[in-house]
């Protein structure tokens, strides 16, 4: 645990003064509109760096070149089926990666839509796997302000004018619209899920502005975590002597991202679908209260020739900031022609006296319920339990949003507060820590209500088109008002659902999540293994839900033959009793591992890693019912990797190739990574065992850990670390930065230490003086790979790297071994080297070039507060020796025991925790 003084020294990474007038703070101080102590910053006219992407040096290149020709035969096949390769390198985004990106919004499953610290909405991913990077330059706010006298006029869109493609002259679009906040006293504020936009006196240096954006990811809320909305606050004070009309404009292009608001037929209010997808239905919509006025244009276009253009919006809303009342008996629009982008606004507006303060709310929601695969397999997403499965449900989403808002920030700052406010802990940890689960919403995730959408009740009530309806209130704080919206829809469908929320008290779901948005792969397994932590935290029903999906993947097969390309060899796509790497692309939980490089069904660290996720879930939660469940599973998977052990030594052995997450990294022999999570997970199968009374098994386990620890340490520990591996290659004998992976997960799950605390700590501390301090300084975080004379490991690319999340993991293992220090000043190392803004990759060389931006296991900085503050069922566990506890009998001499052994034990646990399905037992291996 942290020590109560360790960090008091330290001062605010970026303390809020720096960057804004403690007088505009003040002014701020009320109602949550002044940007938290603990926040990301940028100043908004910073200049966003196109980022320095990753490439293979010759030698690699040479020794990839087979590889590579069958993944670029293998791209192709894909792409003549209409599909996108799951790892495709040889396809760049049309846009170059830069930091410029925010906060995400949203709540998670649902489609995202990421917005970039300048205010530029972009990185649309609501159709699953595709991710449209550049931004739709027409969705901004923009501000006109005029003073009583008629002069001190004021109008700009809220967003600092250098971008690409707005300063066309004679344009009837947005370069018509005036650009004019320069961003020098505008500053970015950022602590997810909230993100704070301050305008100290610009447009109009006599106006401070304050905009809050506010998503719904609440922990432990599986309803309002699953809405695709958003809430953004401005709150405006009036420092100048004279009254000011102020007037907020939210424009929306009719558009999911790319070049998708030029395929035509597209109609503001309900109507025509997109072409190859599900349809999706975007509102927009504003709070009206006693002091503000709201009014809408439901339909204008970029182009000369629409029936109102954006430069002919754009004056209007400049002489009277605001739009006819009519409007909202407009009724639908003609559909888009091809080519044609057709966009919605909508203005509130309202007086601010001098010395005054006012707020205005707007909302962004948008709803598209049904999620269809590239191979067929179409799902309900999890939000339609609660608005049903119309396209309409935006409007009642952006509706219930501006009602809600209040509540949920309520809930975030009851949440965020303890970690806040903990004065032992680093400042740029703690909002490192809240702003790195972007990923849960902005890394392609989807979550479905069911596993399948003929579950869905179905009721027949319709939703009557309205354009304005009642918001009642809610919570004490909310007011009765009026909430008006305008929509931009791709689709209708005629009938609405309706649920109770009570019928779902313990259905989640399912959730998939992507590896990354270059590695299109939903779970992928390896890297969930560092992840998973932050969804034990924080919504443990959705990670003992992927676990449940993982143990029924174990126990089924599927013979469809697959080429792995690396070595150009054939092989069945999931073989029983493997843990899949993922599950799947195309047709997820249906055909798993995508993944096609090597034949996963041969690597060594999956298998332990499903035993030890499914033990440390276990533990944490003392969910009996989610252990007997699985448990057939955890066994099979067990009993798999005997095959691995060829000298009946206790110990697997590693095939000469990377079979393990490092799938660039070949290994031989035992291993340091791949023998520490086996005998980890020997550890965590045999207290399980235990627990779900499964004797027999317990003892098999317990035997095969007596033979193979001895062995381990005989072979791999030099006196100060465990080397690489047991082979003779030239770098067997370099310093892993992951090697006691498997000890980070004995010690998180509550069981003794694999090793004694000397040999722990001793190869942390060269981990510490070698991966970490021998690289600039310690100002990068962890190499993977250092060779004992201090020169990087450079074997493979991947060797040479720094993976953010293995050294989040590091770090968090060094706090369980009691080394704090050390612990925060390799993790310290990743923000120092430059956090990548809600992007952040996989990993970057020494020369900071990054590779596989916006990649799930950086997620692993939740490890690091796991081992701050663990559950108390796992605190307060008996401190007993789970081998201890395990008597082996007199025939037990470490050969595999029959799977039926144990059952009885199993049952009766079974039975006392209510679980259902005994078919669970029925299994054979």
């Amino acid at each position: 645990m942290v020590s109560g003084n360790l960090f008091h020294c330290r001062k605010n990474s970026w303390p809020p003064e720096e960057y804004l007038s403690r007088t505009a703070l003040q002014l701020f101080d009320f109602d949550s509109a002044a940007p938290p102590e603990q926040a990301w910053r940028r100043r908004l006219n910073s200049h966003a760096n196109i980022l320095k992407e990753f490439s293979v040096t010759f030698t690699e290149a040479i020794k990839m070149v087979r590889l590579g020709i069958r993944l670029w035969s293998y791209v192709r096949e894909e792409a003549s089926h209409g599909r996108k390769a799951p790892i495709d390198p040889f396809t760049r985004e049309s846009c170059k990666p830069s930091a410029s990106q925010g906060v995400p919004l949203g709540g998670m499953g649902s489609g995202s839509i990421s917005r970039g610290f300048r205010g530029e909405f972009r990185q649309f991913q609501i159709v699953p796997g595709l991710c449209e990077g550049s931004p739709v330059m027409a969705n901004q706010f923009s501000i006109f302000i005029s003073r009583d006298g008629g002069h001190k006029n004021y109008a700009s869109v809220l967003a600092p004018g250098q971008h690409e493609g707005i300063r066309k002259v004679g344009d009837q679009g947005i370069s018509s619209w005036d650009w004019n906040l320069n961003g020098q006293h505008s500053t970015y504020h950022a602590l997810f899920p909230r993100a704070w936009t301050i305008y100290d006196g610009e447009p109009d240096p006599e106006l401070k502005i304050s905009c809050r954006q506010i998503s719904p990811f609440i922990p432990h809320n599986y309803k309002d975590s699953s809405l695709p909305t958003s809430v953004f606050v401005y709150t405006l004070v009036n420092t100048g002597k004279e009254r000011a009309k102020v007037s907020l404009l939210f424009t929306w292009a009719n558009s999911i991202g790319g070049v998708s608001h030029l395929s035509g037929d597209h109609v503001n209010e309900p109507f025509m679908t997109a072409k190859g997808n599900p349809p999706v239905t975007f509102a927009v919509a504003a709070c009206e209260t006693q002091n503000v006025n709201v009014t809408v244009l439901p339909c204008f276009g970029l182009s000369e020739g629409s029936g109102t253009t954006a430069k002919e919006m754009w004056s209007k809303m400049v002489k009277e900031g605001q739009f006819p009342q009519e409007n909202f008996n407009s009724g639908p629009c003609m559909p888009s022609a091809p080519g044609e982008t057709l966009c919605a606004a909508v203005s509130a507006s309202a007086w601010v006296e001098p010395h005054g303060k006012c707020t205005v709310a707007f909302s962004l929601a948008w709803s598209s319920p049904k999620i269809k695969f590239s191979k067929g397999s179409s799902y309900h997403r999890r939000y339609t339990k609660f608005y049903g499965t119309s396209e309409l449900a935006a409007k009642e989403l952006a509706h219930d949003a501006l009602t809600n808002y209040k509540r949920w920030e309520e809930d975030i700052e009851k949440w965020q507060s303890p970690i806040l406010n903990d004065v032992r802990l680093p400042e740029w940890y703690k909002f490192t820590l809240f702003n790195e689960l972007y990923f849960l919403v902005a890394g392609g995730t989807v979550w479905i209500d069911s596993s399948s959408p003929a579950n869905i009740r179905n009721n027949q009530q319709q939703l009557t088109n309205v354009e304005a309806g009642d918001c009642r209130a809610v919570n004490k704080h909310a007011t009765t008002k009026s909430c008006y919206s305008t929509a931009a829809n791709f689709g209708l469908e005629t009938d609405r659902k309706e649920y109770s929320c009570n019928d779902y008290d313990e259905d989640v779901g399912r959730f998939l999540y992507l590896e990354g948005v270059e590695y299109i792969m939903w779970c992928t397994y390896d890297v969930h293994f560092y992840a998973s932590f932050a969804l034990l935290e924080l919504f443990p029903k959705i990670e003992l839900s992927i676990q449940k999906d993982f143990a029924k993947a174990i126990l089924s097969e599927d013979g469809r033959k697959v080429k792995f390309l690396a070595e150009g060899n054939w092989g069945i796509r999931k073989v029983r009793g493997a843990v899949p790497h993922d599950l799947g692309t195309h047709d997820p939980w249906s055909e798993m591992n995508a993944y096609n490089i090597h034949d996963t069904s041969k690597w060594k660290d999956l298998n332990p890693k499903f035993v030890l996720q499914v033990y440390r879930d276990f533990s944490a939660t003392g969910d009996m019912a989610f252990g007997v469940d699985v448990w057939p599973s955890v066994r099979a998977a067990m009993e798999y990797m005997e095959q691995f052990d060829r000298d009946n030594d206790g110990l697997i052995e590693n095939d000469g190739f990377p079979d393990q997450t490092y799938d660039a990294w070949t290994v031989h022999g035992v291993s340091a990574y791949c023998g520490c999570l086996w005998l980890a997970a020997l550890q965590a199968a045999a207290a399980m065992a235990l627990q779900l009374g499964d004797k027999d098994f317990a003892e098999w386990c317990k035997t095969k850990y007596l033979k193979a620890k001895p062995v381990f340490e005989s072979m791999l520990w030099n006196g100060s670390y465990f080397n690489y591996d047991s082979g003779s290659s030239n770098n067997s004998k370099s310093i892993q930065a992951d090697q006691l992976a498997g000890q980070w997960y004995t010690a998180s799950s509550g069981l003794p230490s694999l090793f004694d605390d000397f040999k722990i700590k001793s190869a942390l501390q060269k981990i510490y003086d070698f991966n970490v301090m021998k690289v600039k300084g310690g100002r990068m975080g962890a190499v993977n790979g250092m060779h004992p004379n201090g020169k990087v490991d450079e074997t493979c690319m991947q060797s040479r790297e720094i993976w953010t999340g293995v050294t989040y993991g590091v770090a968090a293992t060094m706090i369980l071994a009691g080394m704090e220090e050390q612990a925060f000043a390799t993790a310290e190392g990743i923000f120092t080297a430059g956090w990548y803004w809600f992007q952040t990759p996989e990993g970057w060389t020494i020369d900071g070039h990054f590779r596989s931006l916006i990649y799930m296991r950086p997620l692993s900085i939740w490890g690091m507060q796991w081992a701050l503050s663990m559950p108390k069922a796992i605190l307060e566990a008996p401190k007993i020796n789970v081998m201890d506890r395990i008597h082996l009998s007199p025939n037990t001499n470490g050969l595999r025991t029959s799977h039926t052994h144990g059952q009885t034990g199993v049952r009766k646990i079974a039975t006392k925790a209510k679980c259902f399905g005994n078919s669970v037992f029925n299994c054979s291996c």
